[in-house]
């Protein structure tokens, strides 16, 4: 879920209260290859600034900026083509709404320079240009019990992020991150992220979310949420033990054993 800066907020949770996703049955129907994986990191001081994070992104970029891949380039790539499939599947035009690993490969192929929000975000974008995934952060501090991957009612309420004063209603079929109380959490899949969910700096309780969507997807997101964990660990950040959802395990519980960690 694309993503933007927040400053300092410190919201009260439960470490070590559980987190039941699930994957929707009629989305995997539409879409047989997605695939979902999951970090819980329940207890994190996220700073705004940390060196080993800032590096990594600076040389993703660079990476990226050698490839010279124009607009095309990047739609035409694997994973993206089959998430721009996936959004057809799903009734959402990928030319208005590209996913969110799209919307960063572009802006960075340009040769421009994504901005640097907190620690947690960017290493998230890090990640999402080195694997061409959608990688996100969520702070999941105000959702209990459940949060589901599913094609929308339209009677969901969703706060625009940075806008949380101009409620929107999903479009009745599009994907969103739905919670029990009837709140969305994203529009269009992951082409963007809620108020409620944006990561700021302070303690927080996240949920980093990778996706992917093309055939052989599962080892692609396996690979990143090593990634992510190795470098969650450079940082002190101790994590719980990835989670990877799919057709055939479509749901299951993050946050199960309770740990604290600090971003620095």
């Amino acid at each position: 879920m694309d993503s933007t800066a927040v400053g300092p907020r410190t919201r009260t949770s439960t470490p070590n209260r559980t987190l039941t996703v699930t994957v929707d049955t009629r989305l995997s129907a539409l879409v047989p290859g997605y695939v979902l994986g999951l970090i819980a990191l329940p207890d994190i001081d996220v700073v705004e600034d940390a060196p080993a994070v800032a590096a990594r992104l600076t040389a993703a970029e660079d990476s990226l900026h050698a490839e010279r891949l124009t607009k095309a380039d990047v739609s035409a790539l694997p994973a993206i083509a089959a998430w721009r499939d996936a959004y057809r599947a799903v009734g959402v035009n990928p030319n208005r709404f590209p996913c969110a690993a799209e919307s960063v490969l572009r802006r960075v192929a340009k040769g421009d320079r994504l901005p640097r929000i907190n620690s947690l975000v960017d290493l998230c974008n890090a990640v999402s240009l080195d694997s061409r995934l959608p990688v996100a952060s969520c702070d999941v501090g105000g959702i209990e019990d459940e949060l589901h991957v599913r094609l929308a009612h339209g009677t969901e309420t969703y706060l625009p992020l940075g806008a949380p004063d101009a409620p929107e209603r999903p479009e009745p079929g599009e994907v969103v991150y739905a919670d029990g109380r009837g709140r969305a959490h994203s529009r269009r899949w992951n082409w963007r992220q809620g108020d409620v969910v944006k990561t700021g700096t302070g303690r927080r309780r996240l949920l980093l979310t990778v996706e992917s969507a093309h055939e052989g997807g599962r080892d692609d997101v396996e690979r990143a949420l090593g990634r992510l964990t190795d470098a969650l660990a450079g940082l002190g950040a101790g994590a719980g033990r990835p989670l990877v959802l799919d057709r055939s395990t479509p749901s299951g519980e993050v946050f199960a054993a309770p740990s604290a960690a600090t971003v620095r």
